[in-house]
């Protein structure tokens, strides 16, 4: 089985030289390399003697003090050909939660509880439930504000989506937020589609309740199968990407999962991590190069 190494770095802070493609080569007995973003990223073949997680700890290893995240993998199937995405704090900089409640004058309680949540420390939709009580007497309008004020994109995140939909793949967000969110934030994107939980709203104010059943854990997981049968792909044809205990089961169960910016679990668990760079990192791994990428 021929093996990619790809060392990928964030492109606010290029780590890529030329001596660290001539390290990491000279490291993995590699016959060359291809640059895939000038200072940013790069690949190379592995020589045929040395497994990935070899060739994963040496390379962890010489560039344990640097800014760099890498994956090694098969050549094969490395483009997929499903992509199921988290929103918060992965498709976007924040907990929309969190913000929400920032209006009740309950951010710091509320981001607490979000922490142990993604953590892993308590279970999601109890938690979730507790959250929404929280909201309760809010104007469903101010997620307009919300949205317009408080929530960012995630560096990368459309040049992501919309290159790997050029090149027929389909990309679904699956989130354990809400609706008027996600909706707004798949259009923004580019997904296909989006998947989330809905607020309960009278008069045009939040009751304090989510709809059931609760898109948690499992529902993620059960999404990404779905998927992936109604598109008849096979399991490596898959990726899937998260940072929270709530996309664990998806990640583990993807072709290529990937913990972005992820709580230490899931980073610890993942196939892939990344810590450093932006989401352009994914299309890298994949194997495209910076000017095949399509932007906004």
């Amino acid at each position: 089985m021929t093996l990619i190494a790809t060392l990928v770095s964030s492109p606010a802070n290029p780590q890529v030289s030329v001596a660290r493609v001539a390290q990491a080569t000279a490291l993995l007995g590699s016959n060359g390399h291809r640059i895939l973003n000038p200072g940013v990223a790069v690949e190379m073949d592995v020589g045929h003697d040395i497994d990935p997680a070899e060739a994963e700890r040496r390379l962890r290893e010489t560039f344990a003090d640097v800014a760099l995240d890498l994956a090694v993998l098969p050549a094969d199937d490395r483009a997929k050909r499903l992509l199921v995405a988290d929103m918060d704090s992965t498709m976007i900089g924040q907990e929309c939660i969190d913000e929400l409640a920032a209006y009740a004058g309950l951010k710091e309680h509320v981001a607490a509880i979000t922490e142990r949540a993604m953590r892993g420390e308590i279970a999601f939709e109890p938690a979730l439930r507790e959250r929404v009580a929280l909201l309760k007497g809010l104007p469903i309008s101010i997620v307009d504000e919300v949205l317009a004020e408080r929530i960012t994109l995630t560096p990368g995140g459309i040049e992501l989506i919309r290159t790997m939909r050029a090149n027929g793949a389909y990309c679904a967000l699956v989130s354990g937020g809400f609706t008027v969110f996600t909706s707004r934030i798949r259009a923004m994107i580019g997904f296909n589609e989006d998947r989330s939980n809905t607020l309960l709203t009278e008069a045009g104010h939040l009751i304090g309740e989510v709809a059931d059943p609760i898109l948690g854990k499992e529902a993620k997981l059960a999404s990404l199968i779905e998927l992936r049968d109604r598109l008849a792909l096979p399991h490596s044809a898959t990726i899937a990407i998260g940072d929270g205990a709530n996309d664990l089961a998806m990640i583990e169960e993807s072709g290529l999962g990937i913990a972005y910016h992820a709580k230490p679990k899931v980073a610890a668990e993942a196939r892939v991590r990344i810590d450093h760079s932006d989401l352009t990192a994914v299309l890298y791994f994949q194997g495209f190069a910076v000017g095949e990428f399509v932007r906004g």
